[in-house]
């Protein structure tokens, strides 16, 4: 029933400080590798292109663009954290961006009104989709994609195939136009929900029980910790933050078509992959994520600007997922074998 095990590589401060200074830079360079590379990428590409990724319009591009991406990112990292994993993340949005734009131009629903209730919609997908894996111990990866698809044949039916074109009311439309300061509204809605998250899941109850489910949910059972409920929360979490991407896919768009959506959903899987590669390497984690998303956006625009063909966002993505997946099994490798010796000496550590 795991899709995805979670733990931590990250040193500790007494590793740290009976370290020297070489010693410190090889432990270190896991934990912050991606972002090392993530700053060099942005100074490369400023140096080739000088005239046109370094500006303030370059930057306002890539905050809009991948703000999305990122929530979702944000969404699929929730159930990965116990240990599970959810693709409707990707099916998701395309059903809830046409649900938005159709309630308030077929049935003139008032946009307040839309929001809560596609934000609700969410939250009941993400419910139904715990107590498949829970309560009926369906495979969570088989579970979302069947849910997943039955979202995405549903917005085909009710599309059949065409645009839901409508205007729309300026305060919808503004919940992803709108820049204060110059910077697009999207990316401060990353921030936020990114440090609550963040404190949720580093410094609270809930966060420590999530990773120890993701961990060993037998030992987390036999402590005490209901796994049922904090997984299905999980997957009522992730579906609520899809529901939120929708909502913005849609005041972007201002149209609702079934063909948009689905390529959100390898860019999500990959930002959370590699967020579990960096900061605490070996489990999925929020400012890794955030970082995962940033490495996809710095690299796709920079080859974009150089003039990259339309096939390199696709590859890009499909190989940067590979790597991931790839440094998060070489990291939980080498969590199994620092923990080793420690379980072979446990006579030894108990005195």
């Amino acid at each position: 029933m795991q899709s995805i095990k979670s733990t931590a590589l990250e040193p500790t401060k007494v590793e740290l400080a009976s370290m020297n200074i070489r010693q410190k830079l090889v432990r270190l360079i896991p934990v912050y590798g991606l972002l090392v590379f993530t700053i060099l990428l942005i100074l490369l590409f400023s140096i080739l292109l000088p005239n046109t990724f370094p500006t303030m319009l370059n930057l306002r591009s890539i905050l809009g663009d991948k703000a999305i991406i990122a929530i979702l990112s944000l969404a699929a990292m929730t159930p990965m954290a116990a240990g599970r994993i959810d693709l409707t993340v990707g099916y998701g949005i395309v059903l809830w961006h046409i649900l938005a734009i159709a309630l308030q131009t077929t049935l003139g629903i008032d946009w307040r009104i839309v929001v809560v209730m596609v934000l609700l919609a969410g939250c009941l997908l993400g419910l139904l989709n715990g107590l498949l894996v829970e309560v009926a111990r369906i495979d969570s990866f088989i579970a979302t994609l069947g849910t997943g698809t039955i979202l995405y044949a549903i917005a085909l039916w009710y599309t059949e195939g065409r645009q839901i074109v409508g205007v729309l009311p300026k305060g919808f439309t503004d919940m992803y136009a709108w820049q204060p300061l110059g910077i697009p509204v999207v990316a401060f809605y990353v921030l936020a929900i990114s440090f609550a998250m963040w404190v949720v899941l580093e410094y609270t109850p809930i966060g420590r029980c999530l990773y120890a489910i993701g961990a060993n949910p037998r030992a987390a059972e036999l402590n005490g910790i209901p796994n049922r409920r904090f997984i299905i929360g999980a997957f009522v979490v992730s579906g609520l933050l899809g529901a939120a991407a929708g909502l913005l896919l849609a005041a972007r768009l201002r149209i609702g078509q079934a063909s948009v959506g689905l390529e959100y959903l390898l860019p999500a899987l990959v930002g959370a992959f590699l967020g579990s590669t960096t900061i605490k390497p070996g489990r999925v984690n929020v400012w890794g994520t955030i970082v995962g998303v940033a490495v996809l956006a710095v690299g796709i625009s920079g080859i974009q600007q150089i003039g990259g063909a339309f096939y390199i966002e696709p590859l890009f993505n499909g190989v940067t997922l590979l790597i991931a997946i790839g440094l998060a099994a070489y990291a939980q490798k080498r969590r199994g074998r620092a923990r080793a010796p420690a379980t072979s000496d446990t006579p030894q550590a108990s005195a």
